[in-house]
């Protein structure tokens, strides 16, 4: 049985990685993107909320799909595996906590379980990197975390708010936005912010969920 996946997050680079990390797999799943805060068209089997940019797993944009009566099960897709976060979001009642480190065919099992009612947490084993997916400016170099920090940096956030949204310390940010800074070739916040928005760091207000 094909189960219905509707891939939450803003980012139109985001969602297109993750459809193209499951193209292999349309015997399985059928994908619908979905702008978050956005109403579905249809029922989905799952939803996969993605946390690149979008905050913790425990938001309240996940417990609005939790609650959604269109959707069946709600999974979240990320790198943040603090045990007190896990734990918090899966007392909200989201089925499953997915590691982004997690190869496509072992993702599309877990959404097949979480479908058929599991529970499923696939943690990262250790410093395993991204396997799947794709971000914003990985042509350029960036990696998925400096990336995620550049997209919050174009949504205006400080330094303080963004190693709030990422469980990351404050020295770790700026860590990662010299690096992404000599990376893209600017030397200021307000050059970032025009490369990220020249290269698709902004929520797509266009992009809506497929009837």
């Amino acid at each position: 049985m094909v189960i219905r996946i509707a891939l939450v997050n803003d980012d139109e680079v985001v969602v297109r990685g993750l459809e193209a990390m499951m193209r292999s797999y349309t015997h399985r799943v059928e994908v619908v993107p979905l702008v978050s805060g956005t109403p579905l068209g249809q029922p989905v089997d799952v939803a996969l909320y993605d946390t690149f940019g979008m905050g913790l797993a425990n938001d309240s944009a996940v417990r609005r799909l939790v609650e959604d009566p269109k959707v069946r099960r709600v999974a979240v897709y990320t790198w943040n595996f603090q045990p007190w976060l896990t734990r918090d979001t899966l007392e909200q009642g989201v089925r499953g906590y997915l590691s982004k480190s997690l190869p496509a065919a072992r993702l599309v099992d877990a959404l097949a379980a979480i479908s058929a009612g599991e529970v499923v947490v696939s943690p990262s084993r250790g410093r395993s990197s991204l396997v799947g997916g794709d971000w914003p400016g990985r042509e350029e170099g960036l990696t998925a975390r400096e990336a995620e920090v550049l997209s919050l940096i174009t949504m205006g956030l400080s330094n303080q708010e963004i190693a709030e949204r990422t469980l990351l310390s404050l020295n770790s940010i700026k860590s990662y936005i010299r690096s992404a800074y000599r990376k893209i070739d600017v030397d200021s916040r307000s050059k970032a912010v025009l490369w990220g928005v020249e290269h698709g760091m902004r929520a797509d207000g266009v992009r809506r969920s497929a009837d």
